[in-house]
Parts: structure tokens; sequence; C-alpha cells
């Protein structure tokens, strides 16, 4: 038995040490490529939090894009306790539970997702957000167009639009 997994492992190290090998090849052209394209790199103590107008117990952290006007990518961070009623959003948006925990209500089933989960929203889809008691919400997202929060049942006029106090 010890002799099977031996060459078990054998043949995986051969694999892996192929495999690395051959990574080997990408390393010249990785370092070719130095110098082209941009990059952004922030400490979160460096993030500057603003409040979200209308929404008390919410702050915005933009990191790229203007979520008043388009596509962006931005920090929400909701006090423990924040729920927002029935709602949805214009613009099809992908997020990463940073810290906390989201209760997310969606077709009325909950979805409780810790830190490290993700969620989306598409096509104007309709939900309740929760910040779960115990600790701060943070979010990271992805927003593919103007941000905003529609209530559910509002009229037009009342649709609040999501902008960071500066």
């Amino acid at each position: 038995m010890k002799q099977k997994t031996r060459t078990c492992f054998g043949a995986m190290g051969a694999a892996g040490a192929a495999l690395f090998a051959s990574s080997l090849a990408v390393i010249p052209v990785v370092a070719q490529a130095k110098g082209t394209g941009t990059s952004v790199a922030t400490a979160a103590a460096d993030l500057k939090w603003n409040d979200v107008a209308n929404f008390p117990g919410v702050k915005m952290a933009v990191v790229s894009g203007d979520p008043a006007k388009g596509a962006a990518h931005f920090f929400m961070k909701f006090v423990p306790g924040f729920a927002a009623p029935l709602h949805h959003h214009n613009a099809n948006h992908y997020v990463t539970v940073v810290a906390g925990t989201m209760v997310l209500n969606i077709d009325g089933q909950d979805a409780k997702l810790p830190a490290g989960s993700y969620f989306s929203f598409s096509g104007k889809k309709t939900h309740t957000t929760k910040c779960d008691t115990g600790a701060e919400c943070v979010l990271f997202i992805d927003a593919r167009g103007k941000w905003d929060v529609i209530p559910e049942g509002a009229p037009k006029a009342e649709a609040k639009k999501v902008e960071a106090k500066k």
C-alpha cells in the first residue's frame, strides 16, 4: 500500500514539476509587459468614507468612476441593524461582502451572507437588504451603471439617488 502511495505522490510531484517548468516560460513575457497599463493600490486606512445622502447609517468610499453618473467601483458600509425595505437598482451590480453579515431577502427567502460571500442583482431584481446585528457590514460593489435605490411601488419622483456627501 505504501508503494502505491509513493508512486501516486511521485506522479503528482512530476506533474507539479512539469507545471512549474512550463510556467517559467511565462515569466519573460510578464517582465516584458512591465511598464504598460495602470494600477491603483489603496490601503483600507486611506479610503475616503462619506455619508450617503438620504440614507442615515450608510457610508460610501468610491475607488473608481462616479456612481452618480455611471459605472463605478465602491465600498459601502452599513451600521449594524441597518435595513432597506423592498427596492431595486437600475444598474446591474456584483457585490462581495468584505465584513459583517448581510441578510438579503429575495423572492421571500432570506440569504445570510457572511464576509467572503458574493451576490449580484441584474434586471432590476427586487430585494431587501439588512446588515445583521453585531458588526458593521462592508461591501465592495462593481456597478455597471449609475447607482440608485428605487423603493418598490414608489413613483419615479421618489427614487433616491445614492450620492456620497463630500
